[in-house]
């Protein structure tokens, strides 16, 4: 716990080093047949853990299940399938869809992070620690980021509190991905050769798969100062800050805007009006307790390399302006490498 602070100073923070605690002997291993959940899986078997590998099944698709079962034998560790395809149908799929069709753009990693992988499994296996293959570090509740700062996932987990967090190990936390990598193949370890995809449950492009559940609308394309240049199939189907797919000849355009109610796309040619400093947010969760005013380093998504800037209650004001601030996006909080809490971009 921190002192009071003064309310009209910015805060700072301070953390404990950045390794793993303790834990008992008996892990849970979410094993999906990846590389780095099997190489979590061997690691936590090799120093002596009670290792149990459980698969969750997600969807129709064998492929992956088949490749887990195959690893799981080869390290020596018990396989359990849990079927979760109903639940990650009703709570993930359904929000995304959901998110799109009022306009915005979410991230479903966020939410099956904290729901599914987090929070059904865990409460399924409720007497063991959990194990997974994420990039991260956390130790006594609080979370922080990984060692391979190229890899790491900490922004993904923002949505998780202490008492989570100090029932998860994170085998990977201090090794890179050529590690993990080198590990598999001197261990022999059919992993899966194909990358997690950004979202798991799209095989196809965006737009396709959000067209088989909403419908085409035609609407306005319209500049910044209200004249219609153009036509649309529905500006759910749209971000802010894309630039290509609007279908106006001349250009460069970007998405600055949507009017959801109205249907009407807002483009601009001047890249300029994409930036802006102040960022508003709602269903924070936060790790740690902070005392507002805040001084932090802030993501406004996943690729984002992040800025610094004031936090004062649902509201971050950047010390310089960021480009394509995305409502339904995460923007995730940061002192230095521990990640402090986070919120969903209004």
């Amino acid at each position: 716990m921190m002192k009071k602070k003064n309310n009209n100073k910015i805060n700072s923070l301070s953390g404990p080093n950045e390794s793993l605690g303790s834990f008992n002997n008996s892990v849970v291993v979410a094993l999906s047949g990846g590389v780095d959940s099997s190489v979590s899986a061997l690691i936590l078997k090799n120093k002596g853990f009670n290792v149990r590998a459980v698969f969750m099944k997600l969807d129709n698709s064998t492929e992956k299940e088949k490749t887990a079962k195959k690893v799981a034998k080869e390290i020596g560790v018990p396989f359990e399938v849990i079927d979760l395809r109903k639940e990650f149908k009703e709570i993930i799929i359904d929000y995304f869809i959901k998110e799109y069709r009022i306009g915005n753009t979410p991230n479903p990693c966020v939410l099956c992070n904290k729901e599914i992988k987090f929070g059904l499994l865990l409460k399924k296996f409720n007497n063991d620690f959990l194990a997974t293959g994420h990039y991260a570090k956390t130790k006594d509740g609080r979370l922080y980021k990984a060692k391979d700062y190229k890899k790491d996932q900490s922004y993904f987990l923002w949505k998780l509190n202490p008492k989570t967090l100090k029932k998860v190990i994170f085998p990977l936390s201090k090794m890179t991905k050529e590690d993990v990598k080198e590990i598999a193949r001197k261990n022999k370890l059919s992993v899966s050769k194909k990358e997690s995809q950004e979202i798991c449950f799209i095989k196809e492009t965006n737009n396709e798969f959000l067209k088989k559940y909403i419908k085409e609308k035609d609407g306005d394309i319209m500049d910044k100062e209200g004249n219609i240049v153009g036509k649309h199939k529905g500006v759910w189907f749209y971000t802010i800050g894309q630039r290509r797919g609007i279908g106006l000849s001349g250009g460069p355009y970007w998405v600055i805007g949507k009017d959801v109610k109205r249907n009407k796309l807002i483009i601009s040619s001047d890249e300029k009006d994409l930036f802006s400093k102040d960022v508003s947010f709602k269903n924070a969760n936060w790790i740690r307790k902070v005392d507002f005013p805040l001084r932090v380093k802030a993501k406004i998504r996943y690729g984002h390399k992040g800025d610094f800037g004031v936090l004062n209650n649902n509201k971050l004001v950047f010390d310089r302006p960021q480009k394509a601030i995305t409502s339904g996006q995460s923007i995730v909080f940061y002192n230095k490498s521990e990640v402090i809490g986070g919120g969903i971009i209004k």
